[in-house]
């Protein structure tokens, strides 16, 4: 739990005076804050074999921490072989202390182990949100390479309470998320 302390110091210590500075903010509550991390799994091809569903969400919960639930379809749609009610994804939101204990796992630990790795996109939602796309659950050092029955990807969406996506950006960039065109002061 000594991680989950250090990013959370960190924040109060060093980002939020850093970000009342770049935005000249009057007030220390104007300061955007990181709510929570969503981390999902769409699994169309579960529709064909429904051990998948089980085998993401047990992976989610590893990676994690946190029970991780299945996301089910809203409807029937014929063309995919799709009825309404079944599972076809996995999902698990983190707030407070797993969240901050997650997001230092993923920075420091996941990330750098993607192959190639030159940063990643720069691009938020026009709500100072960021959803970043991960090809392989295997950059995560919790998955065992030897028991994978299948390479699956996730999105992991960073929600914040930026008014701007400047803002978010810049809360990102300082709890250390490497973008590609982070410009350093």
């Amino acid at each position: 739990m000594s991680n989950t302390a250090n990013l959370k110091k960190e924040y109060q210590e060093r980002i939020v005076p850093a970000l009342i500075k770049e935005f000249s903010y009057t007030s220390v509550m104007q300061v955007p804050v990181l709510k929570k991390i969503v981390i999902n799994q769409g699994l169309g091809i579960a529709v064909a074999d429904k051990k998948i569903v089980d085998v993401a969400v047990q992976e989610l919960t590893t990676i994690t921490g946190q029970k991780a639930v299945a996301t089910v379809s809203r409807k029937d749609i014929s063309n995919f072989k799709l009825r309404r009610k079944m599972p076809i994804g996995a999902m698990v939101t983190l707030r407070r202390e797993q969240m901050y204990e997650f997001l230092e796992r993923l920075v420091r630990v996941a990330l750098p182990r993607i192959r190639d790795f030159k940063g990643i996109e720069g691009k938020l939602d026009g709500r100072g949100n960021y959803t970043l796309g991960i090809q392989e659950q295997i950059i995560f050092p919790e998955i065992n390479i030897d028991n994978i029955i299948k390479i699956l990807g996730m999105n992991i969406t960073f929600v914040t309470s930026a008014r701007t996506d400047e803002e978010g950006y810049a809360l990102l960039r300082e709890f250390g998320l490497p973008f590609k065109n982070a410009k350093k002061e």
